[in-house]
């Protein structure tokens, strides 16, 4: 299975962190992410996807970071897509930290 398909959002063999300036709040629904910068919100609404986006900065890459928090490989193109629109939004940046 490809992991990073063009259209799915990030390469997920690639190393991503938070952006330095990005706030992580949990709620009981996932989690918010304020980014002081640009002064943007987003909202994470899965658990496992906070789970994903803390381990970013632990794990070589973004599938192992998938893979620490029990992503199936049928959901990897969902992540994939997930973590892209955090890409787009400036919230997680590509490299170790």
């Amino acid at each position: 299975m490809s992991t990073s398909p063009a259209t799915a959002g990030i390469d997920l063999e690639r190393a991503w962190r938070l952006h330095p300036q990005v706030s992580v709040r949990p709620e009981p629904f996932g989690a918010l992410l304020y980014h002081f910068g640009i002064r943007k919100l987003s909202f994470l609404k899965d658990p496992r996807l906070l789970d994903v986006v803390q381990r970013l900065g632990e794990e070589p890459t973004a599938l192992a970071a998938c893979r620490e928090s029990g992503v199936a490989d049928a959901e990897l193109p969902r992540f994939a897509s997930a973590l892209g629109t955090l890409v787009q939004s400036s919230m997680i940046v590509e490299g170790a930290p």
